[in-house]
């Protein structure tokens, strides 16, 4: 199969290294874009933050969300599962005051008993009666999660299972299990909002950058699909697929 000068500098582009949680190579540049939902994790999380004495946040990547989340609490530490991205987070956090954990098993978080009043949690998984172990009474949950139906539609175009890990993973089901574990359901919500890939290289970046979204994916035994969906951006313009959010602000009690 032939395929087109740009479809290969456009695949080559994908090349550039991926580390913490930065997709700024390609958000950055515009090349993904999302359509916006109607809260904002971040405004919530720091509006919590001015009444909060002790807070974790769990799976901080390489700690950019939360290191522009300031001011911090008296009390601040963050977890990390992700072994490459742990001294990432160590060397951008442990210098403004955070100590950052490596952890591997969510069902035991090396805490006190009721020590955090408020746990923060975006896109990152989690044993709700470990949270439960860790909070304070009255202390607030909040996480914002990939549902599982997210961006379905790639898997969709490049002819490839879905991850059903993840498949059943949704609001009611989030909600239910927190209830269930000694938690009032404050807020929530859940939306589909579109992502948009603007050029090939940008999807193929992706899917790199985060491979359970399609764990079958090679680049050279899919390129036939990648060159079918280059051709519709060519045409249209973009490439749009269905993400996946909700948000859950809980209190334990």
């Amino acid at each position: 199969m032939l395929y087109d000068k740009q479809f290969k500098q456009l695949i080559e582009s994908n090349h550039h290294t991926f580390s913490g949680w930065d997709f700024s190579y390609v958000n950055g540049t515009g090349r993904i874009g999302s359509e916006p939902l109607s809260w904002s994790y971040g405004s919530k999380a720091l509006a919590l933050m001015k009444d909060s004495v002790a807070m974790l946040d769990m799976g901080t990547g390489g700690g950019e969300f939360l290191s522009m989340l300031r001011p911090f609490p008296q009390t601040i530490y963050a977890t990390e599962g992700y072994k490459p991205n742990v001294s990432i987070a160590k060397n951008r956090l442990e210098p403004l005051g955070v100590k950052v954990f490596e952890i591997d098993d969510d069902h035991h978080l090396p805490f006190k008993n009721h020590f955090f009043d408020l746990i923060i949690n975006k896109h990152e998984s989690y044993s709700n009666a470990e949270i439960r172990r860790i909070i304070s009474d009255d202390g607030i949950f909040l996480t914002q999660q990939v549902g599982g139906l997210d961006c379905h539609g790639i898997n969709d175009a490049l002819g490839l299972p879905y991850n059903e890990e993840f498949i059943d993973w949704d609001l009611a089901k989030a909600v239910s299990d927190l209830q269930n574990n000694g938690f009032e359901i404050l807020e929530s919500s859940e939306e589909f909002p579109i992502q948009r890939f603007f050029d090939i290289g940008a999807l193929v970046y992706y899917l790199k950058a985060i491979p359970w979204q399609a764990p079958d994916f090679n680049e050279e035994k899919d390129k036939q699909k990648l060159y079918e969906i280059h051709q519709l951006i060519q045409e249209k313009g973009y490439f749009d697929v269905k993400q996946h959010r909700f948000y859950i602000k809980a209190k334990a009690y």
